[in-house]
Protein backbone atom coordinates (compact mmCIF):
# COMPACT_ATOMS: atom_id res chain seq x y z
CA UNK A 1 0.00 0.00 0.00
CA UNK A 2 1.23 3.20 -0.98
CA UNK A 3 0.80 6.00 1.76
CA UNK A 4 1.06 10.33 1.57
CA UNK A 5 1.42 12.17 3.98
CA UNK A 6 0.18 16.10 3.55
CA UNK A 7 0.82 19.30 5.59
CA UNK A 8 -1.75 21.45 3.38
CA UNK A 9 -0.97 24.40 1.17
CA UNK A 10 -1.23 27.29 3.43
CA UNK A 11 -1.94 30.43 1.59
CA UNK A 12 -2.26 32.40 4.54
CA UNK A 13 1.23 34.53 5.84
CA UNK A 14 -0.40 34.52 9.40
CA UNK A 15 0.75 30.91 9.30
CA UNK A 16 4.42 31.54 9.32
CA UNK A 17 4.64 34.38 11.92
CA UNK A 18 8.15 35.90 13.38
CA UNK A 19 9.47 34.16 10.30
CA UNK A 20 8.92 30.55 11.45
CA UNK A 21 8.51 27.44 8.92
CA UNK A 22 8.86 24.55 10.89
CA UNK A 23 8.94 20.47 10.21
CA UNK A 24 5.51 19.42 10.58
CA UNK A 25 6.88 16.41 13.25
CA UNK A 26 3.65 14.58 13.65
CA UNK A 27 3.14 13.35 10.15
CA UNK A 28 7.41 12.57 10.43
CA UNK A 29 6.84 10.19 13.04
CA UNK A 30 3.74 8.80 11.52
CA UNK A 31 6.03 8.41 7.87
CA UNK A 32 8.45 6.81 10.02
CA UNK A 33 6.35 4.47 11.75
CA UNK A 34 5.25 3.36 8.37
CA UNK A 35 8.19 2.85 6.64
CA UNK A 36 9.56 0.86 8.91
CA UNK A 37 6.64 -1.47 8.53
CA UNK A 38 7.77 -1.70 4.94
CA UNK A 39 4.87 0.60 3.51
CA UNK A 40 5.64 2.78 0.74
CA UNK A 41 5.57 6.56 2.05
CA UNK A 42 5.85 10.09 1.22
CA UNK A 43 5.25 13.44 2.40
CA UNK A 44 4.44 16.51 0.73
CA UNK A 45 4.68 19.69 2.67
CA UNK A 46 2.96 22.07 0.31
CA UNK A 47 3.28 24.77 3.17
CA UNK A 48 6.83 24.98 3.55
CA UNK A 49 6.94 24.19 -0.71
CA UNK A 50 4.42 26.82 -1.11
CA UNK A 51 2.73 24.75 -3.43
CA UNK A 52 -0.69 25.84 -4.99
CA UNK A 53 -3.31 23.66 -5.08
CA UNK A 54 -2.65 23.06 -9.25
CA UNK A 55 1.10 22.00 -7.79
CA UNK A 56 -0.88 19.71 -5.15
CA UNK A 57 -3.32 18.15 -7.52
CA UNK A 58 -0.22 17.54 -9.97
CA UNK A 59 1.71 15.47 -7.67
CA UNK A 60 -0.74 13.84 -5.98
CA UNK A 61 -1.61 12.58 -9.76
CA UNK A 62 2.08 11.47 -10.03
CA UNK A 63 2.08 9.80 -7.15
CA UNK A 64 -1.59 7.91 -6.93
CA UNK A 65 -1.64 6.96 -2.77
CA UNK A 66 -4.07 4.77 -1.46
CA UNK A 67 -3.96 6.07 1.39
CA UNK A 68 -3.75 9.48 2.18
CA UNK A 69 -3.22 10.68 5.97
CA UNK A 70 -3.51 14.44 6.27
CA UNK A 71 -2.97 17.12 9.76
CA UNK A 72 -4.31 20.04 10.29
CA UNK A 73 -4.44 22.62 13.66
CA UNK A 74 -7.61 24.55 14.10
CA UNK A 75 -6.27 27.58 12.08
CA UNK A 76 -5.51 25.38 8.92
CA UNK A 77 -8.35 22.77 9.26
CA UNK A 78 -10.11 24.85 5.89
CA UNK A 79 -7.07 24.28 4.39
CA UNK A 80 -6.88 20.28 4.95
CA UNK A 81 -10.70 20.39 4.03
CA UNK A 82 -9.70 21.68 0.93
CA UNK A 83 -7.19 19.45 0.79
CA UNK A 84 -9.30 16.21 1.48
CA UNK A 85 -11.61 17.17 -1.05
CA UNK A 86 -8.96 17.78 -3.72
CA UNK A 87 -8.10 14.30 -2.99
CA UNK A 88 -11.57 12.99 -3.16
CA UNK A 89 -12.16 14.05 -7.03
CA UNK A 90 -8.71 13.58 -8.42
CA UNK A 91 -8.06 10.49 -6.57
CA UNK A 92 -11.31 8.89 -5.43
CA UNK A 93 -9.98 5.56 -4.56
CA UNK A 94 -7.96 6.36 -1.88
CA UNK A 95 -8.76 6.78 1.46
CA UNK A 96 -8.60 9.66 3.57
CA UNK A 97 -7.41 10.02 7.00
CA UNK A 98 -7.01 13.68 8.87
CA UNK A 99 -5.38 13.42 12.19
CA UNK A 100 -3.84 16.48 14.63
CA UNK A 101 -5.07 18.82 17.74
CA UNK A 102 -8.33 19.79 15.90
CA UNK A 103 -9.79 16.62 14.33
CA UNK A 104 -8.63 15.14 17.53
CA UNK A 105 -11.28 17.11 19.51
CA UNK A 106 -14.05 17.88 16.31
CA UNK A 107 -14.12 14.66 15.03
CA UNK A 108 -17.83 14.80 13.92
CA UNK A 109 -17.16 18.33 12.14
CA UNK A 110 -14.97 16.29 9.76
CA UNK A 111 -17.13 13.05 9.31
CA UNK A 112 -20.31 15.02 8.32
CA UNK A 113 -18.23 15.39 5.27
CA UNK A 114 -17.99 13.15 2.07
CA UNK A 115 -14.06 13.53 1.85
CA UNK A 116 -12.68 12.52 5.20
CA UNK A 117 -13.22 8.97 6.02
CA UNK A 118 -10.83 8.23 9.09
CA UNK A 119 -10.18 10.40 11.71
CA UNK A 120 -7.63 9.84 14.45
CA UNK A 121 -7.93 11.00 17.62
CA UNK A 122 -4.91 11.33 19.99
CA UNK A 123 -1.29 10.08 18.90
CA UNK A 124 -1.29 8.82 15.52
CA UNK A 125 2.05 6.69 15.59
CA UNK A 126 0.45 3.06 16.10
CA UNK A 127 -3.36 4.24 15.21
CA UNK A 128 -2.24 5.16 12.05
CA UNK A 129 -0.32 1.81 11.20
CA UNK A 130 -2.99 -0.13 12.57
CA UNK A 131 -5.15 1.54 10.23
CA UNK A 132 -3.10 1.23 7.00
CA UNK A 133 -2.78 -2.46 7.89
CA UNK A 134 -6.56 -3.17 8.46
CA UNK A 135 -7.09 -1.07 4.99
CA UNK A 136 -4.53 -3.45 3.74
CA UNK A 137 -5.78 -6.82 4.54
CA UNK A 138 -9.20 -5.73 4.45
CA UNK A 139 -9.73 -6.16 8.02
CA UNK A 140 -12.24 -4.81 10.32
CA UNK A 141 -11.75 -0.69 11.63
CA UNK A 142 -13.25 -1.17 14.86
CA UNK A 143 -11.45 -3.00 16.12
CA UNK A 144 -8.60 -0.45 15.71
CA UNK A 145 -8.31 2.08 18.95
CA UNK A 146 -8.20 5.76 18.80
CA UNK A 147 -10.21 6.08 15.51
CA UNK A 148 -13.77 7.84 14.41
CA UNK A 149 -15.65 6.84 11.07
CA UNK A 150 -18.94 6.94 10.10
CA UNK A 151 -21.11 6.98 12.71
CA UNK A 152 -18.32 4.68 15.10
CA UNK A 153 -15.86 5.91 17.41
CA UNK A 154 -13.78 3.28 19.07
CA UNK A 155 -12.08 3.34 22.57
CA UNK A 156 -9.26 5.59 23.11
CA UNK A 157 -5.58 4.26 22.02
CA UNK A 158 -3.60 3.66 25.49
CA UNK A 159 -0.50 6.60 25.24
CA UNK A 160 2.92 5.85 24.20
CA UNK A 161 4.36 5.26 27.29
CA UNK A 162 8.06 4.26 25.78
CA UNK A 163 8.92 6.99 23.51
CA UNK A 164 12.51 5.25 23.22
CA UNK A 165 10.81 2.70 21.00
CA UNK A 166 9.70 5.65 18.12
CA UNK A 167 12.16 5.74 15.33
CA UNK A 168 13.41 9.15 14.03
CA UNK A 169 11.13 11.36 12.27
CA UNK A 170 11.46 10.97 8.41
CA UNK A 171 13.18 14.15 7.51
CA UNK A 172 14.79 12.16 4.73
CA UNK A 173 11.01 12.69 3.26
CA UNK A 174 10.64 16.46 3.78
CA UNK A 175 12.06 19.32 2.40
CA UNK A 176 14.82 19.86 5.05
CA UNK A 177 16.58 23.20 3.08
CA UNK A 178 12.55 24.69 3.29
CA UNK A 179 12.72 25.16 7.20
CA UNK A 180 13.48 28.56 8.93
CA UNK A 181 13.24 29.54 12.44
CA UNK A 182 13.70 33.54 12.98
CA UNK A 183 14.59 34.13 9.28
CA UNK A 184 17.23 31.84 9.77
CA UNK A 185 16.86 28.99 7.01
CA UNK A 186 19.76 26.92 6.75
CA UNK A 187 20.51 24.66 9.31
CA UNK A 188 17.58 24.55 11.68
CA UNK A 189 15.68 21.38 12.83
CA UNK A 190 13.34 21.00 15.81
CA UNK A 191 12.95 18.06 17.93
CA UNK A 192 10.28 16.85 20.51
CA UNK A 193 11.88 15.34 24.15
CA UNK A 194 8.65 14.32 25.86
CA UNK A 195 5.53 14.48 25.55
CA UNK A 196 2.66 15.29 27.91
CA UNK A 197 2.04 18.27 30.67
CA UNK A 198 1.52 17.92 34.08
CA UNK A 199 0.50 21.88 33.69
CA UNK A 200 -2.78 23.01 33.57
CA UNK A 201 -3.21 25.97 31.80
CA UNK A 202 -6.43 26.45 30.95
CA UNK A 203 -5.70 27.76 27.40
CA UNK A 204 -3.96 24.73 26.32
CA UNK A 205 -4.73 21.80 24.69
CA UNK A 206 -1.64 19.62 24.99
CA UNK A 207 -2.55 17.65 28.40
CA UNK A 208 -5.71 16.69 26.31
CA UNK A 209 -3.89 15.33 23.36
CA UNK A 210 -1.07 13.86 25.06
CA UNK A 211 -1.98 13.17 28.92
CA UNK A 212 -0.96 15.04 32.15
CA UNK A 213 1.68 12.76 33.15
CA UNK A 214 4.76 13.38 31.17
CA UNK A 215 6.72 10.66 29.11
CA UNK A 216 10.66 11.31 28.82
CA UNK A 217 12.70 10.23 25.55
CA UNK A 218 16.27 8.96 27.27
CA UNK A 219 18.97 11.71 27.46
CA UNK A 220 21.22 9.38 25.21
CA UNK A 221 18.29 8.64 22.80
CA UNK A 222 17.62 12.04 22.37
CA UNK A 223 21.34 13.41 21.51
CA UNK A 224 21.48 10.14 19.34
CA UNK A 225 18.52 12.08 17.28
CA UNK A 226 20.93 15.76 17.51
CA UNK A 227 23.95 13.63 16.51
CA UNK A 228 21.70 12.07 13.10
CA UNK A 229 20.66 16.39 12.91
CA UNK A 230 24.01 17.65 12.76
CA UNK A 231 25.76 14.79 10.84
CA UNK A 232 23.07 13.54 8.03
CA UNK A 233 20.89 16.71 7.62
CA UNK A 234 24.21 19.65 8.26
CA UNK A 235 22.20 20.55 10.73
CA UNK A 236 23.59 23.41 13.29
CA UNK A 237 20.91 25.04 15.60
CA UNK A 238 18.07 23.02 17.16
CA UNK A 239 14.42 24.41 18.85
CA UNK A 240 13.28 21.58 21.62
CA UNK A 241 9.41 22.15 20.84
CA UNK A 242 8.75 20.34 23.94
CA UNK A 243 5.30 22.26 25.96
CA UNK A 244 8.07 22.38 28.98
CA UNK A 245 11.68 20.96 28.53
CA UNK A 246 13.16 22.66 31.35
CA UNK A 247 10.44 20.83 34.24
CA UNK A 248 12.99 18.45 35.14
CA UNK A 249 16.50 19.51 36.13
CA UNK A 250 18.02 16.13 37.09
CA UNK A 251 16.84 15.03 33.14
CA UNK A 252 18.07 18.47 31.36
CA UNK A 253 21.31 18.58 32.96
CA UNK A 254 21.46 14.55 31.74
CA UNK A 255 21.29 15.89 28.43
CA UNK A 256 23.63 18.42 28.47
CA UNK A 257 26.63 16.04 29.94
CA UNK A 258 25.99 14.02 27.02
CA UNK A 259 26.03 16.55 24.71
CA UNK A 260 29.39 17.22 26.69
CA UNK A 261 30.49 13.96 26.56
CA UNK A 262 30.37 13.55 22.77
CA UNK A 263 32.19 16.75 21.92
CA UNK A 264 29.06 17.75 19.84
CA UNK A 265 29.34 21.28 17.84
CA UNK A 266 25.61 22.59 18.07
CA UNK A 267 23.40 25.60 19.21
CA UNK A 268 19.36 24.98 20.94
CA UNK A 269 17.13 27.03 21.92
CA UNK A 270 14.14 25.31 23.99
CA UNK A 271 10.32 26.19 26.17
CA UNK A 272 10.67 26.87 29.76
CA UNK A 273 8.63 27.90 32.73
CA UNK A 274 9.70 30.34 34.95
CA UNK A 275 9.10 28.90 37.72
CA UNK A 276 11.19 25.99 36.31
CA UNK A 277 14.58 28.14 36.42
CA UNK A 278 17.69 28.37 38.24
CA UNK A 279 21.06 29.66 38.49
CA UNK A 280 22.65 26.36 38.48
CA UNK A 281 20.51 24.39 35.60
CA UNK A 282 20.80 27.81 33.26
CA UNK A 283 24.68 27.61 33.75
CA UNK A 284 24.60 23.89 32.42
CA UNK A 285 22.65 24.61 29.70
CA UNK A 286 24.70 27.46 28.17
CA UNK A 287 27.64 25.89 28.85
CA UNK A 288 25.96 22.39 26.23
CA UNK A 289 24.98 24.93 24.25
CA UNK A 290 21.69 26.45 24.60
CA UNK A 291 21.46 30.02 23.04
CA UNK A 292 17.68 30.58 23.12
CA UNK A 293 14.80 30.25 25.49
CA UNK A 294 11.05 30.30 25.08
CA UNK A 295 9.07 31.94 28.20
CA UNK A 296 5.17 32.37 29.23
CA UNK A 297 4.88 35.47 30.64
CA UNK A 298 1.25 35.54 30.05
CA UNK A 299 0.54 38.81 32.05
CA UNK A 300 1.56 41.21 34.07
CA UNK A 301 -1.77 40.57 36.54
CA UNK A 302 -1.19 37.83 39.35
CA UNK A 303 -5.26 37.24 38.98
CA UNK A 304 -5.20 36.81 35.31
CA UNK A 305 -2.04 34.22 35.54
CA UNK A 306 -4.44 32.72 38.87
CA UNK A 307 -7.42 31.97 36.74
CA UNK A 308 -5.75 30.80 33.76
CA UNK A 309 -4.06 28.51 36.45
CA UNK A 310 -1.07 29.44 35.34
CA UNK A 311 0.89 28.85 38.68
CA UNK A 312 3.21 31.19 38.32
CA UNK A 313 4.49 34.88 39.94
CA UNK A 314 5.17 38.21 38.67
CA UNK A 315 8.08 37.67 41.21
CA UNK A 316 9.35 34.09 39.21
CA UNK A 317 8.72 36.29 35.75
CA UNK A 318 11.45 39.09 36.72
CA UNK A 319 14.09 36.20 38.13
CA UNK A 320 13.88 34.11 35.27
CA UNK A 321 14.35 36.91 32.24
CA UNK A 322 17.55 38.24 35.48
CA UNK A 323 18.70 34.75 35.43
CA UNK A 324 18.33 34.59 31.68
CA UNK A 325 20.04 37.60 31.00
CA UNK A 326 22.70 36.99 33.10
CA UNK A 327 23.87 33.74 31.43
CA UNK A 328 23.07 35.98 28.18
CA UNK A 329 20.63 33.30 26.96
CA UNK A 330 18.23 35.34 24.33
CA UNK A 331 14.75 35.27 25.61
CA UNK A 332 11.75 35.47 23.35
CA UNK A 333 8.29 36.50 26.08
CA UNK A 334 4.86 35.02 24.83
CA UNK A 335 2.05 36.88 26.05
CA UNK A 336 -1.67 36.40 25.68
CA UNK A 337 -3.65 39.65 25.43
CA UNK A 338 -7.09 39.90 25.78
CA UNK A 339 -8.41 37.16 28.28
CA UNK A 340 -11.84 37.14 30.21
CA UNK A 341 -11.50 39.68 32.42
CA UNK A 342 -8.60 41.92 30.54
CA UNK A 343 -9.03 45.44 30.30
CA UNK A 344 -7.31 48.40 28.46
CA UNK A 345 -5.43 49.27 31.30
CA UNK A 346 -4.22 45.27 32.58
CA UNK A 347 -3.31 44.93 28.97
CA UNK A 348 -1.63 48.27 29.01
CA UNK A 349 0.17 47.21 32.33
CA UNK A 350 0.84 43.76 30.47
CA UNK A 351 2.91 45.44 27.34
CA UNK A 352 4.52 47.91 29.88
CA UNK A 353 5.98 44.93 32.22
CA UNK A 354 7.37 42.92 28.86
CA UNK A 355 9.44 46.20 27.86
CA UNK A 356 10.58 46.32 31.42
CA UNK A 357 11.40 42.30 31.33
CA UNK A 358 13.85 43.42 28.36
CA UNK A 359 13.28 40.30 26.38
CA UNK A 360 15.74 39.86 23.32
CA UNK A 361 12.12 39.20 21.71
CA UNK A 362 8.76 39.01 22.34
CA UNK A 363 5.17 37.45 20.98
CA UNK A 364 2.09 39.03 21.98
CA UNK A 365 -0.80 36.82 21.17
CA UNK A 366 -4.67 37.86 21.20
CA UNK A 367 -6.15 35.15 23.43
CA UNK A 368 -7.76 32.40 21.41
CA UNK A 369 -10.30 29.25 22.96
CA UNK A 370 -8.62 26.10 20.90
CA UNK A 371 -10.92 23.69 20.92
CA UNK A 372 -9.63 20.76 23.87
CA UNK A 373 -9.13 23.42 25.99
CA UNK A 374 -10.82 24.44 29.51
CA UNK A 375 -10.72 27.82 27.98
CA UNK A 376 -12.73 27.50 25.30
CA UNK A 377 -15.37 24.92 27.58
CA UNK A 378 -15.46 27.85 29.15
CA UNK A 379 -16.14 30.09 26.11
CA UNK A 380 -18.55 28.25 24.60
CA UNK A 381 -20.61 27.77 27.93
CA UNK A 382 -20.44 32.11 28.57
CA UNK A 383 -21.35 32.53 24.88
CA UNK A 384 -18.06 34.87 24.72
CA UNK A 385 -17.25 33.79 21.29
CA UNK A 386 -17.63 35.88 18.70
CA UNK A 387 -15.96 34.74 15.79
CA UNK A 388 -16.99 30.98 14.98
CA UNK A 389 -14.48 31.22 11.33
CA UNK A 390 -11.72 28.56 12.50
CA UNK A 391 -9.24 30.25 10.10
CA UNK A 392 -9.60 33.19 12.40
CA UNK A 393 -7.95 31.18 15.05
CA UNK A 394 -4.30 32.23 14.70
CA UNK A 395 -3.40 34.01 17.49
CA UNK A 396 -3.25 36.84 15.22
CA UNK A 397 -6.57 37.80 14.85
CA UNK A 398 -9.55 38.65 17.69
CA UNK A 399 -12.12 36.38 18.49
CA UNK A 400 -13.50 37.29 21.41
CA UNK A 401 -14.17 40.91 23.56
CA UNK A 402 -13.26 41.67 26.82
CA UNK A 403 -14.69 43.91 29.74
CA UNK A 404 -14.45 47.03 27.74
CA UNK A 405 -12.58 45.79 24.69
CA UNK A 406 -14.18 45.25 21.26
CA UNK A 407 -12.17 42.94 18.78
CA UNK A 408 -11.23 46.31 16.66
CA UNK A 409 -9.94 47.82 19.54
CA UNK A 410 -7.91 44.70 20.67
CA UNK A 411 -6.38 44.57 17.38
CA UNK A 412 -5.83 48.12 17.67
CA UNK A 413 -3.62 47.70 21.38
CA UNK A 414 -2.06 44.31 19.55
CA UNK A 415 -0.42 46.40 16.85
CA UNK A 416 0.80 49.06 19.58
CA UNK A 417 2.40 46.25 21.76
CA UNK A 418 4.54 45.08 18.77
CA UNK A 419 5.35 48.24 17.42
CA UNK A 420 5.97 50.18 20.84
CA UNK A 421 8.63 46.95 21.95
CA UNK A 422 10.25 46.19 18.83
CA UNK A 423 10.62 50.24 17.37
CA UNK A 424 12.19 51.47 20.10
CA UNK A 425 16.13 53.02 18.96
CA UNK A 426 17.57 51.56 22.60
CA UNK A 427 16.39 47.99 21.47
CA UNK A 428 17.48 48.17 18.20
CA UNK A 429 20.61 48.85 18.80
CA UNK A 430 21.24 46.33 21.41
CA UNK A 431 19.79 43.55 19.20
CA UNK A 432 21.16 44.50 16.07
CA UNK A 433 24.58 44.59 17.57
CA UNK A 434 23.28 40.36 18.79
CA UNK A 435 21.57 39.07 15.78
CA UNK A 436 22.35 41.58 13.17
CA UNK A 437 20.05 41.21 9.79
CA UNK A 438 18.24 38.40 11.84
CA UNK A 439 16.59 41.25 13.55
CA UNK A 440 15.83 43.59 10.64
CA UNK A 441 14.23 40.67 8.91
CA UNK A 442 12.53 39.59 12.35
CA UNK A 443 10.92 43.58 12.86
CA UNK A 444 10.06 43.91 8.99
CA UNK A 445 8.02 40.65 9.24
CA UNK A 446 6.27 41.33 12.33
CA UNK A 447 5.10 44.51 11.63
CA UNK A 448 3.55 43.33 8.42
CA UNK A 449 2.22 40.01 10.02
CA UNK A 450 0.16 42.50 12.63
CA UNK A 451 -1.26 44.95 10.16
Amino acid sequence: MKVTFINPPQTNSKYKFMGVVAPPLGISYMAAVLEDNGFEVDIIDASALEMTWQDLKEELERITPQLVAITALTPTISQAQNTAQLVKKYIPQAKVVMGGYHPTFNHQELLNTDYVDIVIMGEGEKTLLEVAKTLKQGGNLSQVKGIAYDDVVTPPRPLIMDLDELPFPARHLLPMDHYKIMNMKTGIATMITSRGCPMQCSFCASAALHGSKMRLRSPENIVDEMEHLVYDHQVDTIAFMDDTFTMNHRRVKAICKEIKKRNLDVYWGCTARVDTLSDDLLRVMKDAGCITMFLGVESADQQMLDSTNKNITIDKIRQAFKLSQEHKIRTIASVVLGMPGDTRDSIKRTVKFVRELNPSYAVFSLATPYPGTKFYKESVEKNIIKVKDWSKYTLLAPVLDTVDCSLEELKKLQYKAFRNFYLRPSYILRQAWMDGPILIKTIMGVIKEVL
